[in-house]
């Protein structure tokens, strides 16, 4: 039995055991990659906490308001009573509400004047201000000036502005021998009013976005254009459109979806009138909620405003897309 153990273990030296070495070998291999995991987790560990804690924001703040807004838009809830389950019923007690059709229409014209007027001017004024030599940061300043006011002086201003009796813009009208204008009472031109406001209180942000995308395009482009013979205005629309293009795709894209959900102008200047002529879906959900009492009719309207955009934003994205 002793001679069998001797000869069972004896093995030449240096040779090594036939079902162990495999082992050793994958464990060996295994080893680097178990080492070089650790080291990436241990030197990466702050940029995913970070990564951790912007994803918690965006569950917290973002997520989880759309989830819960979707859910309060199929129940009768007043926050003062217990929620009841009620379906599809504020849906259609929304699509029956005759002020919903109303609201959407004021809300895609004032957005339709909004870029009509809002789009062009900051590029207009971007292009003025690069090409001036002197004073090009004070005229920056200026022009980001209305950005830094809190809405409700912006509101509060134009509202003297618009004033039919002492107000800056009849004042204007009485000097050159023109008829006062009832500016935020009348239906024909309170949208408009409201298109002015937001236009000048919104435009610096675009305004310095298109002089930073401006100084990116290169000079030769312009000198090329200048020895062919172009004049300002085909330089403009061969050299700078073009070279603008994305820029101005995405904040064609911003400004759509900023000017559909316009509530403080309505809200403060005109309150929705002449005759519901300024009432945006906005201002309308507004009313549902903090007026009625009703926040299933309002997270109802939120929920067909979050859809609406959506579409919209997926569709001239497609549209973009395809043609780039």
């Amino acid at each position: 039995m002793t001679t069998g153990s001797l000869t069972a273990s004896s093995s030449p030296p240096g040779a090594p055991e036939a079902a162990g070495a495999p082992e050793t070998r994958a464990a060996r291999r295994a080893r680097p990659s178990r080492e070089r995991l650790r080291r990436g987790i241990r030197d990466n560990l702050v940029a995913y906490l970070f990564l951790t804690a912007g994803v918690l924001c965006f569950a917290v703040f973002s997520w989880y308001p759309i989830v819960r807004g979707v859910l309060l838009s199929f129940q009768q809830v007043n926050f003062a009573e217990p929620a009841r389950w009620v379906g599809l019923d504020n849906y259609q007690r929304l699509f029956d509400d005759p002020l919903f059709l109303t609201a959407w229409r004021n809300t895609f014209w004032f957005s339709l004047l909004a870029l009509v007027f809002g789009f062009a001017a900051p590029l207009a004024t971007a292009v003025v201000l690069n090409e001036l030599r002197h004073g090009r940061a004070f005229l920056r300043m200026t022009v980001y000036l209305p950005v830094m006011l809190p809405p409700i002086v912006t509101m509060l201003l134009w509202r003297w502005f618009y004033d039919p009796g002492p107000g800056l813009f009849n004042n204007v009208l009485q000097v050159a021998h023109l008829p006062a204008q009832q500016w935020l009472e009348s239906e024909n031109l309170s949208m408009i009013s409201l298109v002015l406001v937001s236009t000048w209180a919104n435009m610096g942000t675009t305004t310095l976005i298109y002089l930073a995308a401006l100084g990116g395009i290169p000079g030769e482009l312009y000198e090329a254009a200048e020895l062919d013979g172009a004049s300002i205005r085909q330089r403009m629309w061969h050299v700078t459109l073009p070279q603008l293009r994305f820029i101005l795709m995405i904040t064609l894209l911003l400004q759509m979806i900023g000017t559909m959900q316009v509530f403080v102008e309505p809200f403060v200047l005109t309150g929705g009138g002449p005759n519901d002529a300024t009432v945006t879906v906005l201002l309308l959900l507004y009313r549902y909620a903090f007026v009625y009492n009703d926040f299933g009719l309002a997270s109802a309207m939120s929920t067909v405003l979050f859809v609406v955009l959506g579409l919209f934003a997926g569709v001239y994205l497609r549209l973009t897309r395809t043609k780039g």
